[in-house]
């Protein structure tokens, strides 16, 4: 028997737990390898892709035009079902935001998007590749409020300005709005409306 199994499955159950506990937030191999006890990095990356391939967890590479630092860019975390993130992770707060997030992932990666995260100065939650090119930019926000309206826009606005974007979209829990900033126009809208239209 393999005396070092039990200690790889207590690392596996630890990083489900973390993972449950911090859906949609970026995370770092060498620091989760740290926090769980594995040998290394390269360790973290083998029990994620043992989650991958049961469709429990995704990782959501960053976008660059380099490959190498697609590879070793922080990763941002999604779980397959809220509600089972909900029973095995700890939150202090409902986290609405990040559930939200994590629903239009699920979407588009139900859609067979080819998408990542854009990080720079600001960050926006996905961009849609299609080809050699990034066509889309999503936000994803619970609520758009004067606390958060110039964060929330200037990561999108600068994603589309990268990408030569016309257009950008905010999804939100129930507001709808229409920004026009230049010759760019952001649509801020409910997360359903958009859900129906994947349909």
């Amino acid at each position: 028997m393999n005396r070092n199994y039990p200690t790889k499955v207590e690392s596996i159950k630890e990083l489900i737990y973390f993972c449950a506990s911090n859906i949609s937030r970026k995370v770092s191999f060498n620091s989760l390898a740290k926090l769980i006890g594995a040998k290394n990095s390269a360790t973290v990356k083998d029990y994620f892709g043992y989650l991958e391939d049961a469709y429990l967890v995704f990782l959501l590479p960053r976008y660059s035009y380099s490959v190498q630092r697609q590879i070793f860019s922080n990763k941002k975390i999604y779980f397959i079902d809220l509600g089972m993130a909900a029973r095995l992770g700890f939150r202090f707060s409902e986290d609405k935001g990040h559930c939200l997030e994590n629903i239009v992932f699920l979407e588009l990666k139900r859609m067979g998007k080819d998408i990542y995260f854009y990080s720079n100065k600001g960050e926006c939650d996905f961009v849609v590749r299609e080809g050699s090119h990034i066509r889309e930019a999503i936000q994803v926000c619970f609520n758009v409020s004067e606390e958060n309206r110039e964060r929330e826009l200037n990561g999108l606005l600068e994603a589309m300005d990268e990408f030569k974007l016309k257009t950008g979209i905010v999804l939100t829990y129930d507001q709808e709005e229409e920004i026009v900033i230049g010759r760019r126009c952001i649509f801020i809208k409910p997360v359903w409306k958009w859900l129906l239209k994947c349909v």
